[in-house]
């Protein structure tokens, strides 16, 4: 990802930042295949029965985009690093509508063994993850960013270092740490049905 100032999709989020509707007509179809992918990597990670899918990600994602007027930004890096942080936003707030809506409806019982047989096959829990990376912002903010952007980003660690202004050696070492800390949260968490 190039960061150069020369870079249409730079020029573009920079117009587009300084007021210029035009700008963001055209950076869309210049973006949307990577949004797109980035989506489609979280989908990923989730349940086969998710009820969100990845257009309709990208398209929610597109709406909060747009709704960010006071942005400057800086550069494709910056503005998929936001992306990332949206598509997060989104995953979570329909994972909590959904646990929202069967709290108390009929929740099938399992045992114990049950549930730890589903803990090492089932993809992570949205919510417990972004319960884990809220108390890793609190303890390593740089930590928790670097896990966002290549967990909810899909970004490489060469993207993210741009997005961050770190070299990638940094972002390798903390994204381990990191994981191994998320690893260690996570398996002490309670089971929760999170099919959305």
């Amino acid at each position: 990802m190039v960061a150069s100032s020369s870079n249409p999709v730079t020029l573009l989020l920079v117009s587009w930042s300084h007021g210029e509707e035009k700008a963001l007509d055209e950076l869309m179809p210049l973006v949307y295949a990577e949004l797109k992918r980035i989506a489609r990597s979280l989908f990923r990670r989730e349940r086969s029965a998710h009820t969100l899918q990845p257009t309709a990600l990208v398209h929610e994602a597109y709406l909060k985009l747009v709704d960010q007027r006071q942005v400057e930004w800086r550069d494709r890096a910056h503005f998929f690093a936001l992306s990332a942080g949206l598509m997060r936003r989104i995953l979570v707030d329909h994972a909590r509508r959904k646990t929202a809506q069967k709290r108390g409806m009929g929740a099938h019982q399992i045992t114990l063994s049950e549930a730890a047989k589903l803990r090492a096959e089932d993809p992570p829990d949205v919510l417990a993850l972004d319960e884990a990376l809220t108390e890793l912002s609190s303890a390593d903010p740089e930590q928790s960013r670097i896990v966002e952007l290549r967990f909810f980003g899909g970004l490489s660690n060469e993207e993210v270092a741009e997005a961050l202004g770190v070299s990638v050696s940094t972002v390798q070492r903390q994204f381990r740490l990191a994981r191994a800390w998320l690893f260690n949260r996570l398996s002490q968490s309670p089971v929760r049905d999170s099919s959305h």
